[in-house]
Parts: C-alpha cells; sequence; structure tokens
C-alpha cells in the first residue's frame, strides 16, 4: 500500500513528466526512442518512499503487468511460445542468463529436434542493467537489437497503449503516467512483443529484482527455471534475510516446469525446497561439471565455473525438453559435453563482469573492470583482481582504484573490498592510488541518453557527499593511499592515465555497473572517434 509520502512523491513526477509530454516532440528514430523512455524512469523521491514502504509493497505488480499485457494484444500464455527460460538469482544470474543464451545460440541451429521443421533457431536474452546502450537489454543471438528495430518495437507499443483504454479492473502503478507502465516495466512488455515479432525459438529472461512480484514472473509456462548464487540486496523490496530472499526468487518456479539452482546456505536450500514443493515441481541442486577443468570460459573468474555449471543443466534440460537428440545427461557432472556446449561456453561474453581490457591510450595500463555492488560480488571482484595483479606484481608498478556506489551502503562495500584485498594480497599497499567519483560520465555534457538515471538524489550527485564520505573512510582504511575526489568518470580517466605516467599501472573499477557502464562509454567512445577521424 502507498503511503502519503509515496503518493506525494508520485504527484510531482507526473506534474513535471506531463509539462516533458506536452513540450517534447519526439522524434520516432532511436533517439526519440531513449528519450521517451527515460521520461518513464522513477525520480529519486519515489525511490526513496518506495524504499520506506519495506517489503511487499509491490504485491500488485502481477495483476497489473497482466493489465499491460493485455492492452497490448496479448495473453501472458501467448510468451509460451517463446519457450522461456527464466533466472533469479543475487549474483551471477546475468553471468549464468549469458552462458545459456550463448550455448543455445550453438546449438538450436543443428536442428537435431524432431520438431526442428518448425522450430525457430534463434535466441533472444532479456537482461539488465545495461551499459552503454539500453539496446543491450533485448539481444537476439547475442547481439543486441539494432537501433532501427528498438526503435521500431519502442513505439509499436507506445501507439498500442495510447490507443486501448485501461483494462477494467486494473489498477496500474501509481508510478505510471499518461498510461505508460514505468522504465522496467515498459521494457519487459517491449522485450517479449519483440522476441514475438522476430519469432525466437528461446527467450532467455533475466529477473530484474526477486521474483515473486517481479515484472518478468508475468510468464505462465516457461520450459526450465533458475536460481542462481542467493545474498541479502535490495532489503527494502525483499527483506534482510536469506530466508526472505530466497522465498522471492523461488516465486518464478511453475507446477511441472524443472527448476535448477547451484549450493546455497543450509537456510535457502530449505525454502527454495519448499516453494518448489508447494509449485508443484522438484528443485534440483548443481554441482560444479568436471569438464569445466578443461574449458576456458569466456567469462573470467573461478566462480563462472559456478555459473558455468548451472548453464549446462538448464541448457541440457531445456534442449532436451525441446525434442533435441545428442544432449548429455542434465544432471551427471561428468557428462561430456557436446563441441557446441564448449563453444558457447568459450565464446560468452558480458561486458563489465571480471573484464580486463589494455588501454587504448597507453600501452602499460590496464584496466579491471567489475559491477560488483553487493558485499558478496565485492568480495568476488577482489579475488578476481587479486588473482590477476599478483601474476603482474614488481616494483615499479602501481595500483588505483575507481569506486562509486551511488544508493547502496557505499561505505561497507568499500571496507569489505579493502579486507578481502589485504587477505588475498601479501602487500602492505593495496593502491597508491583511490579514486572516488559519481556516475556522472562527461565533464561538459554529463550522461548520454541512454545512461541518463534520475533515480538517484541530485544534490548529493552535485555535492559529490557520497564520494567525499567514501575517500573519509577509505583514508581510515589506508591513510598511506592518495585519496582523489573527482566530478565525472571521464575526468576519472584521465587522472588514472595522468598518475600511471609511464610505470606499469593496474586500475581496478568497480562497486556499481553504472560507474562500470560511464567508464566502458568513456573508453570505447574514444576509439569509435579515433577510427571517425582516421
Amino acid at each position: 500500500m502507498w503511503t502519503h509520502t509515496a503518493c506525494r512523491a508520485c504527484a510531482r513526477q507526473k506534474a513535471i513528466r506531463r509539462r516533458f509530454y506536452s513540450t517534447a516532440k519526439h522524434s520516432r528514430d532511436y533517439n526519440g526512442a531513449v528519450q521517451a523512455l527515460n521520461s518513464l524512469q522513477s525520480n529519486f523521491s519515489i525511490v526513496d518512499a518506495i524504499r520506506k514502504l519495506g517489503p511487499g509493497w509491490n504485491k500488485l505488480a502481477i495483476p497489473e503487468m497482466i493489465g499491460w499485457v493485455r492492452r497490448i494484444g496479448y495473453e501472458p500464455s501467448d510468451f509460451d511460445r517463446l519457450n522461456p527460460i527464466h533466472i533469479a538469482g543475487t549474483k551471477g544470474k546475468g553471468s549464468t542468463s549469458s552462458f545459456i543464451s550463448s550455448i543455445l545460440a550453438q546449438y538450436l541451429p543443428t536442428k537435431r529436434s524432431i520438431h526442428a521443421e518448425r522450430l525457430p533457431s534463434s535466441v533472444g536474452l532479456y537482461t539488465s542493467p545495461h551499459l552503454r546502450f539500453v539496446r543491450e537489454r533485448i539481444q537476439i543471438n547475442d547481439h543486441p537489437i539494432s537501433e532501427q528495430l528498438f526503435a521500431r518495437y519502442f513505439w509499436e507499443l507506445w501507439d498500442r497503449l495510447e490507443r486501448t483504454p485501461p483494462v477494467s479492473g486494473h489498477h496500474p502503478d501509481p508510478r505510471s503516467i499518461e498510461d505508460k507502465p514505468v522504465y522496467f516495466h515498459y521494457l519487459t512488455l517491449m522485450a517479449l512483443h519483440c522476441y514475438l515479432e522476430e519469432r525466437v525459438g528461446t527467450a532467455v529472461i533475466e529477473c530484474g529484482i526477486g521474483g515473486e512480484y517481479d515484472t518478468t514472473n508475468v510468464l505462465v509456462k516457461p520450459l526450465t527455471t533458475g536460481v542462481t548464487s542467493l545474498g541479502i540486496d535490495h532489503e527494502a523490496l525483499l527483506g534482510d534475510t536469506i530466508e526472505s530472499i530466497a522465498w522471492h526468487k523461488g516465486g518464478i518456479f511453475k507446477q511441472g516446469v524443472p527448476a535448477f539452482t547451484v549450493p546455497q546456505s543450509e537456510k535457502a536450500l530449505k525454502v527454495l525446497h519448499a516453494r518448489a514443493e508447494e509449485r508443484g515441481t522438484q528443485l534440483q541442486v548443481v554441482q560444479e561439471h568436471q569438464m569445466l577443468q578443461h574449458v576456458k570460459l569466456g567469462l573470467e573468474g573461478d566462480f563462472q565455473r559456478t555459473n558455468a555449471s548451472l548453464a549446462i543443466v538448464i541448457a541440457a534440460s531445456h534442449i532436451s525438453r525441446l525434442g533435441y537428440t545428442g544432449v548429455p545427461d542434465a544432471l551427471d557432472e561428468a557428462a561430456a559435453l557436446p563441441a557446441e556446449f564448449v563453444a558457447g561456453l568459450e565464446t560468452a561474453r558480458l561486458g563489465g563482469r571480471c573484464d580486463m581490457r589494455r588501454d587504448t591510450k597507453l600501452d602499460n595500463l590496464t584496466w579491471y573492470i567489475d559491477g560488483g555492488h553487493t558485499l558478496e560480488s565485492i568480495e568476488m571482484a577482489a579475488r578476481w583482481f587479486a588473482s590477476k595483479t599478483v601474476k603482474t606484481r614488481n616494483e615499479d608498478a602501481i595500483r588505483i582504484l575507481i569506486f562509486n556506489q551511488q544508493t547502496r551502503d557505499a561505505s561497507s562495500l568499500a571496507r569489505r573490498l579493502h579486507t578481502t584485498l589485504a587477505a588475498a594480497l601479501d602487500d602492505a599497499r593495496l593502491f597508491q592510488h583511490a579514486i572516488f567519483c559519481p556516475n556522472t560520465t562527461y565533464l561538459n555534457s554529463g550522461y548520454k541518453a541512454d545512461l541518463v538515471s534520475i533515480n538517484t538524489n541530485k544534490d548529493d550527485v552535485g555535492s559529490l557527499r557520497v564520494q567525499r564520505e567514501l575517500a573519509s573512510t577509505y583514508d581510515g582504511l589506508d591513510p598511506e593511499a592518495n585519496v582523489h575526489v573527482l566530478g565525472t568518470i571521464e575526468e576519472a580517466v584521465a587522472r588514472a592515465r595522468e598518475l600511471a605516467g609511464g610505470r606499469k599501472t593496474e586500475v581496478l573499477v568497480t562497486g556499481s555497473l553504472h560507474l562500470v557502464g560511464g567508464l566502458i562509454e568513456v573508453l570505447e567512445n574514444e576509439v569509435e572517434i579515433k577510427v571517425k577521424q582516421s
């Protein structure tokens, strides 16, 4: 139930949006679509009001979503045609989904199925958040859909909603404006619409937050479901205990639909098994696949073997249900993997997670990029970085940290990062320099449209309050480190290069996927400009 504070926050944003709608003249191209989509974001006051409402406020999310589905001309059961795979979890759900998509993109075209004549072989992947371009969230055969396709399906949905009145008995989300769903809900509808129009053979759908009340749980009958590693995150929506988190994630289980997970804590597994039983299915716990000792995964980090093992089992179960032959025994961790599985695991890509790349301007500088933003994921990022920097360490090399987290407990994340690295590295100084900046991308232009986010406190971003507090925290953790507070990611990149000089330099960028996305935008945009000028 919405409080008066939340309602007032929504009313203020609706007034702003109405002024936006009355003055904006969107072109019907990609840029116009992104601008219109951004108008559906919830601002900081609404996000903050929701956070204060506590778990369970969004119990009407699925009935509301069904109303939106019907307004754009579908029934939820229509999405069964996509043979969906539904993935929930706290850590690794993006990686697991990417592994699954990559495996299926290799295997489905083999046509080794009794339904080969009528079964489309393309694979859709719906994931979040994006790094550089919002269309990264809606992929087909492991590539973001084109700007043209994005614009086409965005405006098709927009026009359908403009033409249709609310469904009788449908009570829309109070955050909606001009009879449009909010940002993530709109993109979910758009992805499902796109995949139906493009006739994908399987759609891998990653949950946004939770599972039980997540927008993606409008799916009626997925072919397979999976829950990745669990941890504490999004407490305002999901609760602050592992049992509450597990209850929400297990909400994606469906009657008679195979359900898989990875080893979890005893408390989490107990809840997940109970959820599977009440939903009329059996939950299988997946152990690490032995063959992965001989496969070079496309995603770095030792922990990726857990995600890859879950992906193997889900993919095997899924394509077996589609009538394919030559499929490995899903739960036999010693079973040989078909060449298509190995190729899929080796070619899987997911930017911003254990992402190592050479700088394009300095040969002596290497970027280590990971969007870890929970206590558990920041630990994994730290261990991954430690495993790389130990091998390349020498007396002349320096390490630099670039860090931000705008909406969670940033100081706790910084402490966990420092503690984990201190335990992993035999070095008195972890970083010679620590740079803290907000997620604002560019000094002069701020954000490009795809990276605009209005759900953070504008005053905090402008005053660098969070970054100054982080600098103070880190100074207490490592008084010998040189601490820098900067206003943009672009400035942080320039400062890191300046500090590197001619020495071998390793820069760890972590704490936020939004920070990581902005940094990748800066680096890749430099390359694109250089190519255009050459």
